[in-house]
């Protein structure tokens, strides 16, 4: 196997849960190959770079197998290796995450009417 979409290849190293959504991410720009942004139909080989954004996950990876089949998690980790950088931006994002709570977690929906009269009072 010489080469392999990208796509297939995202999801089959479960970087996505659906092709589509795969496809979706590297036509929106959220995937680049070896620094530069591409499209869904773009083969990969071995030793290329690839830089994922996905929500608020990033990783940086060498693809070191191809595969266009899913299989299990631990079969797909055997196709990428993340640099140490990735690693340890994505640990350092996690433990951020874990001592600070977002803004608006506790908001859920539309505000009420008390809620709308609370935030008249607060703005006056």
């Amino acid at each position: 196997m010489s080469g392999i979409r990208i796509d297939k290849w995202l999801w089959a190293a479960r970087f996505f849960k659906t092709r589509s959504l795969a496809t979706d991410a590297v036509g929106g720009g959220k995937v680049k190959l070896n620094g530069a942004p591409t499209k869904p139909a773009r083969d990969v080989k071995i030793g290329d770079r690839l830089d994922i954004s996905n929500s608020e996950t990033r990783w940086q990876v060498t693809i070191l197998g191809l595969s266009d089949k899913r299989g299990p998690a631990p079969e797909a980790r055997l196709l990428y290796e993340e640099t140490p950088e990735s690693v340890a931006a994505r640990e350092a994002e996690q433990l951020r995450r874990k001592f600070t709570q977002e803004p608006a977690a506790e908001i859920h929906g539309r505000p009420t009417k008390r809620d709308r009269r609370q935030m008249d009072r607060f703005g006056r």
